[in-house]
């Protein structure tokens, strides 16, 4: 599994928008892992950030 499924299915787990720290909590990846693949699924719109610093996925 991607880093990036690993993060989505932590954040779909939650149900509620999440700081990456919480999301690397969640999901048992590093920091600076998580920030990074946060990134990069912003760029593509698999998720949004719907408060600064706060991660959901798009609905």
């Amino acid at each position: 599994m991607e880093n990036s499924d690993i993060i989505i299915k932590a954040m779909n787990k939650a149900g509620k928008p999440l700081k990456g720290a919480e999301i690397a909590e969640l999901s048992g990846l590093s920091k600076p892992i998580v920030d990074k693949t946060l990134k990069e699924l912003q760029k593509t719109g698999k998720i949004v950030s719907p408060v600064r610093c706060y991660y959901e996925t798009k609905k």
